[in-house]
């Protein structure tokens, strides 16, 4: 008993020093946003066309007939000169009737160019294969859900004045946010994730991961990590570790938005955890070397990977919990004590903040609290079942997340504003 005690006290403390380590980031990313929300009468950027660089922007799409339209319309009306602007769609032996909508746009857009590629295999190999066609500086990518706004390009692309920028990362939103209850509390998280955790990151210039779309890469820092590893199946985090490994610079653009659709069902949540959760902990093997060189962005990437281990000890610290509360009282016993109740204030701020920083704050989304202690639980189980095949080898496949196409109310008035 006291082995398994001690075990569990020792959990219960690495989760507490991983929170403890992000705490900072969290706060400065806060302390970002806030001073941003007092800044008034922004001003839409202002471009010299000579001096912008050309961007090709390439989108894997696979049996994407219910949204590409809608993609391709949105980049068609972005505030960027179309002669410094080419989009690639890589066509991935779909069998619905994504080339024929993807054709009719290339007959009335010159700029639109059309791959049709047979043997679809993983998002990382089609998008290899559209950047071998792209003769743009900068290499955007957009999946086929997404609704950019109208100054997405042209706010991602003034970070590469500085020659030390590499990559940058776009903040990703909702699309369908009011579908169902399982899309709105996805949206808060990822408010939370991008809004305070990615900008403190990229405040305090620690590791900055990109999302897999909404994100550009200049083409010769793409050229020499060799592109995206084509059997990843986490491709976006991969190609972060490989920039981070050669001391590149990822930089957050707050303003550089993308909708996008969360996932609808708990089935499509858990099988698109499971593969991000996966592939995860293979990085986490395959990158344990970034220390080899030291600097606080590379401890910070293996922070990050580390943290899919956290999750998973998070199943311990459940039962580690109640566990206590049998235990007689001693000084392992108060400490265990004390770290539960930290745990519970820890998620309870995360809650608080989930709801803070959605707009319009209303007293009712304290009701979402209660739910995210449970959603939290299912995500550490999520994570302890991918960290179960990955022990039992199963091979690594890339699934995508079927669309609907369905867009919220609000998301509709809000587009309509951004692209008047």
């Amino acid at each position: 008993m006291n082995i398994l005690t001690l075990v569990f006290a020792f959990l219960m403390l690495v989760f507490i020093f991983w929170n403890l380590y992000n705490v900072p980031v969290v706060l400065t990313g806060i302390r970002s946003l806030l001073r941003e929300k007092k800044k008034k009468n922004k001003k839409r950027r202002s471009y010299d066309e000579a001096k912008l660089p050309k961007v090709s922007i390439v989108i894997p799409a696979k049996n994407e007939e219910k949204v590409v339209g809608r993609l391709l319309d949105a980049l068609m009306k972005v505030n960027y000169p179309s002669v410094k602007m080419e989009v690639i769609v890589v066509n991935d032996d779909s069998k619905d009737r994504t080339r024929e909508i993807c054709t009719s746009f290339r007959s009335r857009f010159p700029q639109i160019r059309l791959l049709n590629r047979k043997g679809s295999t993983t998002k990382a190999s089609a998008l290899n294969y559209g950047v071998s066609f792209a003769s743009g500086e900068i290499i955007g990518t957009f999946d086929a859900d997404n609704v950019p706004d109208a100054d997405s390009l042209i706010n991602a692309v003034r970070f590469f004045e500085d020659p030390e920028v590499a990559a940058v990362q776009g903040r990703i939103c909702a699309i369908n946010a009011d579908e169902n209850m399982l899309t709105k509390f996805l949206f808060y998280e990822k408010n939370l994730q991008y809004e305070s955790y990615v900008r403190g990151k990229d405040h305090l210039g620690l590791y900055v991961s990109m999302g897999g779309t909404c994100q550009f890469i200049r083409r010769t820092a793409l050229e020499e990590v060799n592109g995206w590893d084509g059997e990843s199946i986490t491709e976006d985090a991969e190609l972060s570790l490989k920039l981070t490994a050669k001391d590149f610079k990822i930089k957050y653009a707050s303003d550089a938005l993308t909708w996008e659709e969360n996932p609808r069902t708990f089935k499509q949540m858990i099988r698109q955890r499971v593969r991000w959760y996966k592939g995860n902990i293979e990085l986490g093997f395959k990158y344990g070397g970034l220390l080899k060189k030291l600097s606080w962005k590379r401890l910070d990437a293996e922070m990050t990977l580390f943290g899919i281990y956290v999750l998973m000890a998070c199943i311990i610290n459940y039962f580690a919990a109640f566990w206590v509360i049998f235990l007689p009282i001693d000084f392992l016993t108060i400490v265990m004590r004390l770290t539960s109740l930290f745990v519970l204030i820890i998620l309870a701020c995360a809650g608080f903040l989930l709801v803070y920083m959605t707009r319009p704050w209303k007293i009712r989304n304290l009701l979402w609290l209660p739910f995210i202690y449970a959603y939290w639980a299912l995500q550490s189980f999520i994570a302890l079942y991918a960290g179960i095949l990955v022990l039992l080898r199963r091979p690594s496949k890339w699934t995508r997340t079927s669309r609907s196409g369905y867009v919220t109310e609000d998301v509709k008035k809000t587009l309509r504003a951004i692209n008047s």
